[in-house]
């Protein structure tokens, strides 16, 4: 697994992924994430062991709140 600040090469390494449930269950334009690590991971839910981006939890938070609002 290749990692450098904000990416790590092959995601499916990481554990604990999941789809949104408003996702609608489908493989298309989903993504998912993997909390519960030091930074959240992204993932392209079509491609599991292809490249993450990661977030840092203040990021991650404030962009979930920027959702919500």
């Amino acid at each position: 697994m290749l990692r450098n600040e904000h990416t790590v090469s092959d995601a499916s390494s990481l554990t604990g992924w999941h789809k949104s449930s408003y996702s609608g269950g489908g493989q298309s334009n989903c993504l998912e994430v993997a909390p519960g690590h030091p930074t959240i991971p992204v993932r392209d839910s079509k491609n599991t062991s292809g490249p993450a981006l990661l977030f840092s939890v203040d990021s991650w938070t404030a962009f979930l709140g920027a959702l919500k609002g």
